[in-house]
């Protein structure tokens, strides 16, 4: 049964005073340490008025520390040539803080399947040595998401099953590397946080994914 869901169309935000790296994408995500949430749509600077008394400091008051902020990086990759953008097979979304893998679930899994292929494997593989890499001691969250074809019931099954093997080749290849005692978070969402419009099949696919989310270490 179709059942229309809402849907979101996250963006990336413009940092003040900090240069942005971005390739062409329609879609990054971020998470919250339990939920994944949809970033606002970026939108144009407001005019400031320089002599707007709001802005003047009160008589005595200081300015707060300076501090860095992130700088966000984000990749698309497609075995596609026609491929357009947001519509990569992995996107990879990283700052100073945290770092996002997200695998569309039509490269990792048949259709209705939770089971990995072989080339599913190598590129988890590779994220597994950069998790390595960037000396992770957070919790490693593995959610996997649908589209909003079918039962939400069904989804929310099958999408928990392929975050569940994403989540075993992570586990045993970073075993595999000397890396243990990594904790991880793994849940299925079926079709809620879509990144993408569920109304057409190219908007499906980008929702029918796994994301990989963590924090290098500091």
């Amino acid at each position: 049964m179709h059942r229309p869901r809402p849907h979101t169309r996250p963006g990336v935000a413009v940092v003040l005073g900090l240069a942005l790296v971005l390739t062409p994408l329609t879609a990054a995500t971020a998470r919250a340490d339990d939920e994944p949430t949809a970033q606002p749509t970026p939108s144009a600077p407001v005019k400031v008025d320089a002599d707007d008394a709001d802005l003047q400091l009160p008589e005595g008051a200081t300015l707060a520390p300076p501090k860095v902020l992130d700088i966000v990086s984000v990749t698309d990759a497609s075995s596609s040539e026609n491929a357009s953008a947001g519509d990569g097979e992995e996107r990879h979304e990283e700052s100073n803080s945290s770092v996002t893998y997200a695998l569309q679930s039509d490269v990792l899994f048949g259709k209705d399947s939770a089971k990995l292929n072989a080339a599913a494997t190598a590129r988890l593989k590779a994220i597994a040595a950069d998790i390595e890499a960037k000396g992770v001691t957070q919790p490693i969250r593995v959610f996997g998401f649908t589209d909003d074809l079918g039962s939400y019931e069904h989804g929310k099954v099958l999408s928990k099953k392929r975050a569940d093997a994403v989540y075993k080749i992570l586990a045993e290849e970073l075993g595999s590397l000397g890396s243990s005692g990594h904790s991880f978070q793994v849940r299925g969402y079926s079709e809620d946080y879509p990144i993408a419009d569920n109304s057409t099949e190219a908007g499906r696919k980008q929702n029918r994914r796994v994301e990989i989310t963590f924090r290098p270490s500091s």
